[in-house]
C-alpha cells in the first residue's frame, strides 16, 4: 500500500536537541535552513531515500470537511460526533485492540512492539474481508494522523479518510510528496513551539547524512533500505538546555568542508524515481498547497522558470556524476589490464551508459521546459496587445461621449 518500507523501520529515540536546533534555523519566507555556510532545504529525494516513501503517483488532495459522520460510520463504523471532523486517539485505538495491552515484566521496548506487531497479522489473517478492511482503515487513519501526518494534540483527523475508501488506490498517492509538505508546514508554525510534529526520524536521519561532523546518530545497521533503517539516534545524558547550546554552537562553527550535499552518489536508485522519472523540487510544486495540512486543497499554476532553473542544476549535477564516473572508470580500466578482470569493465560501461541516459533524458526535460517557457511569453505578449487595443477603444468611447455631450449643448442652446 506504500508504506511497506516505513513500517519496516526499528524504533528510533527521539533526539529532541537536535530537531529544536535544526527549527532554531528555519527561515518561513526562504523555506529553508539557513546555516553559516548557506541555504539547506530537504528535498524530494531525500524522502524517498530516508523514509522509503512514494513520491511520484496521484496527488494527495482533495477538501477538508466540517464533519465526516457519514463518511467515518460508513467506512469505519466508529460513532463521530454530528459537527466535529475529530476521532479521540483512545476509541481509535480501542477499535484495533491496542490501547490497553500491557507490556510484560522483562519486556523491552521493541520486544513488546514486535508483539504487538504478530498479534495485529494473526488477528487480519483470521478475520473475515469486510472487518479485515475496516481495521485496515482504523489504522491507516491512526497512522496516518498520529505518526506521519501528526499535529499537535490528542484527537486524530479525519482529513485522509476519503482517500481511503478504495484500499486498492492508496499505495498510488504520493505520500512522499504530501509528507514534505507537512514537515515544511511545522517547521514554519509558530515560533514558540519549541519541537516539530510530524514523523521525527527523518529530520534527524537528514541531519547525520548532511551534518555528520556533529556526531548525533550511529551507523549501526549499514546497506539497509530505506536509508532510516540504518541509524539510531546517540545518546547524550546531558540536559536538553546544555545540549541544544552545545549544538548551537557546533552549527556556528561546522567545518564547511565537512557539509555533504550529494549524500546519495554510492546509492542505488530509489524507487526507480531518480534518473528515469522528472521530478520537481518543493519549491517548484509549491509544496503541493500544503498537501494534507491545512484547509481546501487547490492546484497552483506551474512555476516554469524555476522548474528550468531546478532541470539545469540537475543537468549539471548530473554532468559532474558522469565525469566522475568517467574517472572511476578509466581507473578500473588500468586495474583490470592488471587483473584481467573483463566483467568489471563490462559493469562500468553499463554504469557510463546508464549516465549517458539520465543526462540525456534531462537535456530533453530542460528543452521542453524552455519551450514552455517560450509559450508562456508569447502568451504574456498577446496579453500586452490586447490591452493596448482596449486602451484604442476607451480612449474613442470617451471621444465619442464628449462629441455626443457637446451635441447635447447644443442642441439646449438651440431650443432656448
Amino acid at each position: 500500500m506504500g508504506f511497506g518500507e516505513i513500517f519496516r523501520m526499528n524504533r528510533m529515540r527521539a533526539d529532541s536537541a537536535l530537531t529544536q536546533a535544526l527549527r532554531s534555523r528555519w527561515d518561513a519566507e526562504a523555506t529553508a535552513f539557513v546555516f553559516p555556510w548557506g541555504h539547506m532545504i530537504p528535498s524530494l529525494e531525500d524522502v524517498s531515500r530516508i523514509t522509503g516513501l512514494r513520491i511520484y503517483g496521484r496527488p494527495v488532495s482533495g477538501y477538508t470537511y466540517p464533519c465526516y459522520h457519514d463518511l467515518a460510520q460508513r467506512l469505519l463504523e466508529l460513532p463521530v460526533e454530528r459537527r466535529s471532523s475529530l476521532v479521540p486517539r483512545v476509541p481509535l485505538q480501542e477499535s484495533l485492540g491496542l490501547f490497553d495491552v500491557e507490556k510484560g515484566a522483562g519486556e523491552s521496548e521493541n520486544e513488546h512492539l514486535d508483539r504487538l506487531v504478530r498479534v495485529s497479522r494473526r488477528e487480519l489473517a483470521s478475520e473475515p474481508g469486510v472487518q479485515a478492511d475496516l481495521d485496515l482503515r482504523r489504522f491507516l487513519v491512526l497512522f496516518l494522523g498520529r505518526l506521519l501526518f501528526s499535529t499537535r494534540g490528542d484527537a486524530v483527523h479525519y482529513r485522509f479518510l476519503p482517500l481511503l475508501e478504495d484500499l486498492s488506490e492508496v499505495g498510488g498517492y504520493a505520500w512522499g510528496a504530501a509528507f514534505l509538505a507537512h514537515q515544511f508546514d511545522s517547521l514554519g508554525a509558530s515560533e514558540r513551539q519549541t519541537s516539530t510534529s510530524g514523523f521525527f526520524p527523518f529530520l534527524q536521519v537528514w541531519a547525520y547524512l548532511h551534518l555528520p561532523a556533529l556526531g548525533r546518530g550511529d551507523l549501526t545497521r549499514p546497506g539497509l533500505v530505506p536509508i532510516a533503517r540504518r541509524w539510531d539516534s546517540r545518546r547524550d545524558s546531558r540536559n536538553l538546555g546544555d545540549q541544544l547550546e552545545q549544538l548551537q554552537e557546533a552549527i556556528d562553527s561546522y567545518p564547511y568542508l565537512d557539509v555533504v550535499w550529494q549524500s546519495y552518489l554510492g546509492e542505488a536508485s530509489a524507487h526507480s524515481a531518480f534518473g528515469r522519472v522528472p521530478w520537481s523540487s518543493p519549491s517548484e510544486i509549491g509544496f503541493v498547497n500544503r498537501v494534507g495540512v491545512s484547509g481546501d486543497f487547490t492546484t497552483l499554476p506551474i512555476d516554469v522558470a524555476g522548474e528550468i532553473a531546478s532541470l539545469q542544476a540537475l543537468l549539471y549535477s548530473a554532468v559532474q556524476d558522469r565525469e566522475a564516473a568517467q574517472r572511476q572508470t578509466a581507473e578500473l580500466r588500468r586495474e583490470l589490464e592488471r587483473t584481467q578482470l573483463a566483467g568489471a569493465v563490462l559493469r562500468a560501461e553499463e554504469a557510463q551508459r546508464h549516465l549517458e541516459e539520465r543526462e540525456r533524458d534531462l537535456r530533453l526535460t530542460t528543452e521542453h521546459a524552455m519551450d514552455l517557457q517560450g509559450q508562456r511569453d508569447q502568451l504574456q505578449g498577446e496579453v500586452q496587445t490586447t490591452r493596448s487595443e482596449r486602451d484604442q477603444l476607451r480612449i474613442r468611447a470617451e471621444a465619442i461621449e464628449a462629441q455626443v455631450a457637446e451635441a447635447t449643448n447644443e442642441l439646449e442652446a438651440l431650443r432656448v
